[in-house]
């Protein structure tokens, strides 16, 4: 039973829980209350002016009875069962299922959200055990805290040791044990911390909290202000480092927009469609630029209203920039997966790729993503050749993800199997993980 047969069903509910008698509902719509009894019991379609007759007088929104609340349940429902093709759900049947049973379907709907929040929140953690700093110098101040207490109190096991050297290593056990248990306690505060208090650790991370509380835009830079000014007076950028580094990206943001203003874009977006090599060419403007411009504007000014990700690396492939999307995280800086069609370009330079391609830990989920890198020689002949690349990408609604290229985020949270540029087996499941394929 489909979920606009059963429209008679949330009618006989809605109007029990008003308290509404049958006669009374049917008096005032127009019908016999025989007709309408029919109707409640699915035996009668129902649609049009009679419909809105009815959602007027239950006070209610005519979806809500011709589709009802969980027709929303049907996409996520679809997503879980793609992440799962081997469990044998019958796909063709979810609207059947839904209807006949909501509870169940509401369950499996809120299984479906939190495994995306528990994935969500392991690629955030993966990544920060990775690549923080204040973790790793957190860890080895512990650790040589322990192997401090392990030396004095082995010194003292082994006895014969004079009164006065045995108060002096009592007093460096007492010391140390101190110091380990200030370092464990600011350990766990710093690791209980939510994703929104975190604290930034490195310079590009100060960056990133700057820009995502200003939803990644910076619209008092694009014609006018001073890049220095706006920098120094931002309360996130707390290192003198990330003031500059800020500075750096919004001179590169501003001599953009000076290049390619917004309302230029919006026009070329309009004929074109979010299409940067077409639109890089009807205006005759550099393609890096066109990417970059693209990354900043809001998601209200594309056709789609999907929001643009972005991430740009340097020659060794380490992220300098990026701006990562919901259902698409991208590492905090390193550890990459090297098949994104950004480090495709690197081998590459001059050539524009387009990609769709699909996370590991997302199926049913598909992106589309532009890159392009390109080789720069600031010291000319006799100087180092300096590479970048830009990708750009965002959700894609309408693309088949069975033909989406399987992509990961970071090899240790990656559960793929047979994938060629693997380095390290997975941590999610490290009893089946697949074995590297890079030799070393």
């Amino acid at each position: 039973m489909t979920l606009r047969s059963l429209t008679g069903t949330r009618i006989r509910r809605q109007r029990m829980d008003l308290g509404m008698r049958q006669a009374a509902l049917a008096r005032s719509c127009g019908i016999s209350a025989s007709y309408l009894n029919l109707i409640e019991h699915n035996k009668r379609s129902i649609g049009g002016l009679l419909l809105n007759k009815i959602a007027e007088a239950l006070n209610t929104d005519p979806a809500m009875l011709n589709e009802g609340p969980e027709a929303a349940m049907q996409p996520v429902l679809s997503t879980a069962a793609a992440r799962h093709a081997g469990s044998g759900a019958e796909v063709e049947k979810i609207e059947e299922f839904v209807g006949r049973f909501p509870g169940w379907a509401n369950l499996i709907e809120n299984q479906a959200r939190e495994s995306e929040m528990q994935a969500h929140l392991i690629d955030t953690l993966n990544d920060k055990l990775t690549h923080d700093p204040f973790l790793a110098a957190a860890l080895h101040e512990m650790l040589s805290s322990v192997t401090a207490i392990r030396s004095s109190s082995a010194i003292l096991a082994n006895g014969d040791v004079e009164p006065e050297w045995q108060a002096r290593f009592h007093r460096n056990i007492f010391e140390d044990a101190q110091r380990l248990a200030a370092s464990g306690e600011t350990l766990v505060r710093y690791l209980e911390k939510s994703e929104g208090e975190e604290t930034p650790t490195l310079p590009q991370e100060e960056i990133d909290a700057w820009l995502r509380s200003r939803d990644w835009q910076v619209e008092d830079i694009e014609f006018e202000g001073n890049p220095d000014e706006v920098a120094i007076n931002a309360p996130e950028l707390t290192t003198d480092a990330a003031r500059k580094m800020a500075a750096a990206l919004l001179k590169q943001q501003q001599t953009d927009a000076k290049e390619l203003p917004t309302s230029t874009l919006s026009s070329a977006i309009s004929e074109h469609g979010v299409d940067p090599i077409s639109i890089s060419d009807a205006l005759a403007m550099s393609l890096p630029i066109v990417m970059r411009r693209l990354a900043t504007l809001p998601e209200t000014l594309f056709p789609d209203q999907e929001p643009r990700g972005f991430a740009q690396c340097d020659g060794s492939g380490t992220l300098t920039f990026r701006k990562p999307l919901v259902e698409f995280d991208l590492p905090r800086y390193g550890s990459a997966c090297p098949l994104w069609p950004l480090f495709q370009a690197l081998q590459r330079p001059g050539t524009p790729i387009q990609l769709d391609m699909k996370l590991a830990s997302r199926e049913g989920i598909s992106f589309r993503a532009f890159a392009f890198a390109d080789v720069f020689h600031p010291h000319g002949y006799g100087g180092p050749a300096i590479a970048q690349a830009w990708m750009l990408f965002s959700r894609d609604r309408t693309g088949d993800t069975a033909s989406a290229h399987p992509v990961g985020t970071s090899c240790r949270i990656c559960s793929r199997e047979n994938c060629p540029a693997r380095r390290e087996p997975s941590l999610i499941s490290p009893a089946n993980s697949p074995e590297p394929k890079i030799a070393f």
